[in-house]
């Protein structure tokens, strides 16, 4: 059995489409011509906006055209992470699907569920002629997962209707109505480098092996960060036995919790094994700290030739400094809402190319002056250790708004698909909707979706029976939307 035998057959195999094509983050050339094409051979009105943004619409079906036009919306792109054994190419190779009991996952990738089952649902609502429903336009956004740029750049007038689902949630039977605003953070070291003293050898250190995650939706678990457990780890070598430092690469995506990490370091030969023994200690208490969410946290140690240049002795203590002395967790929980991060930063990504240490972070935040604050923490622990310090592509979060007619609907119809309260919450996560909504304040927004584990990490999955009766939900809701006023 493969995903295209799932039920519905009509979700899954516009899932299992999207599987096909690759799109990473910016590089959704292909995923364009693909909905382009999708759409126009279905004889539907079919474009893309100035911003590469695809808009797929739809009249209402006999009998509905007084309803209220609603807008289906997902990304097309998808995060690209993969495990450190996987030699996949995410800009050439499909997504290789697994079914695994009840969930689908992919061969030791990423499976882009988040957000490829979403589009997929959209477009079988354009495709079933079952499905009853007013006026619905489809939009699917491109670059999301790196910096909502398609969201951001999304033209007022462009779009008709006045009421938006988001399709981009991932947990069966919650309703989302607000989400956290998010700023970038970028600390850059100059620095030059040294010839390496003689007698020094070459050690390579990894940190594999850790859960790694959405770093909004997973943060509040605490799970390890790679780039500050290498740092834990090479602290004391710097400062205890003169490690040089040729490299430090970790994490990928900044909104991905890293969980690899590894850096090049000479120590001097005499002191190689006592250098090995601490590295193991120090990696034994971070193991045991962490047995709980990462326990399958792993520490690959490598004899290699000392590299003939290391990093400017100084500058990469203080960078080490700085990125320890940096938070990279929950800061503040909700006060308001049970079980709601409010707050976070994620230590992203780490490299160190063409005399530049760099190091990018993501915060969050459902409060402006909260994520300002932090910010202002961030730069004061990084300019005191040596850095430059700039901010970039921040946004305001989406604030709820309980009373509204959709809402009431959406609750309404909940509870006749499921027999059961819908629960209302918000996420920490980042949802297009904050900047959708900026451009288009009359309307009224939620977000639903399926059950999605562990999206942007290779464990990524997406409960199979959920895919099915959120289908059926969406159909239900789409039959009931409000008339015109």
């Amino acid at each position: 059995m493969t995903i295209r035998d799932l039920e519905p057959k009509i979700v899954w195999n516009n899932f299992y489409g999207l599987t096909q094509i690759p799109r990473p983050s910016k590089h959704e050339e292909k995923v364009i011509e693909y909905l382009l094409e999708w759409g126009k051979s279905r004889n539907l009105d079919t474009r893309k906006d100035e911003t590469g943004n695809i808009i797929i619409s739809v009249p209402a079906t006999p009998g509905l055209e007084n309803r209220r036009g609603v807008i289906l919306q997902g990304h097309m792109d998808m995060v690209p992470q993969k495990t450190g054994d996987s030699s996949h190419d995410f800009l050439i190779d499909p997504i290789v699907t697994l079914i695994d009991g009840e969930w689908v996952t992919a061969d030791r990738t990423t499976l882009g569920a988040d957000n490829g089952i979403g589009v997929a649902m959209a477009l079988s609502v354009l495709e079933d002629p079952s499905v009853k429903h007013g006026p619905v336009e489809v939009l699917v956004t491109y670059d999301e997962e790196t910096g909502m740029t398609g969201a951001n750049k999304l033209l007022p007038g462009v779009l008709k209707g006045d009421i938006l689902i988001n399709l981009d949630s991932e947990e069966e039977g919650e309703l989302c109505v607000g989400c956290a605003g998010g700023l970038d953070a970028k600390a850059e070291f100059r620095y030059r480098k040294y010839p390496t003293p003689n007698g020094y050898k070459g050690l390579r250190i990894s940190v594999k092996g850790l859960q790694g995650g959405h770093s909004g939706m997973d943060i509040s678990l605490y799970r390890a960060n790679a780039n500050k457990v290498l740092c834990r780890i090479l602290l004391p070598l710097v400062e205890m036995f003169g490690a040089k430092v040729s490299s430090f690469t970790g994490g990928s995506l900044r909104n991905a919790i890293p969980f690899e990490a590894v850096a090049d370091v000479a120590v001097p030969g005499e002191n190689l094994e006592a250098v090995k023994t601490l590295i193991g200690n120090i990696f034994a208490e971070v193991k045991a700290e962490y047995a709980e969410s990462d326990p399958s946290a792993a520490l690959i140690v490598e004899d290699t030739e000392a590299e003939k240049y290391h990093i400017q002795g100084k500058v990469m203590l203080d960078a080490i400094k700085a990125m320890i002395a940096c938070p990279s967790n929950v800061i503040r929980m909700s006060q308001s809402m049970a079980g709601l991060t409010e707050t976070s930063i994620n230590m992203a990504i780490v490299r160190t190319e063409k005399g530049r240490l760099t190091v990018h972070s993501l915060l969050r935040s459902a409060i402006d002056s909260a994520k300002a604050d932090l910010a202002e923490r961030v730069r004061c622990i990084f300019e005191l250790a040596g850095a430059t310090v700039s901010f970039a592509g921040g946004y305001s979060g989406w604030r709820p708004k309980l009373d509204t007619p959709m809402n009431k609907v959406m609750m309404e119809q909940f509870q006749k698909v499921y027999g059961k309260p819908m629960k209302i919450m918000a996420t920490h996560g980042g949802l297009e909707c904050a900047l959708l909504g900026a451009k288009y304040p009359s309307w009224e927004m939620v977000s639903i979706g399926p059950t999605i584990k562990y999206p942007h990490s290779p464990d990524e999955r997406v409960n199979i029976p959920s895919v099915e009766r959120t289908w059926n939900y969406l159909k239900a809701v789409l039959e009931n939307v409000p008339e015109k006023k």
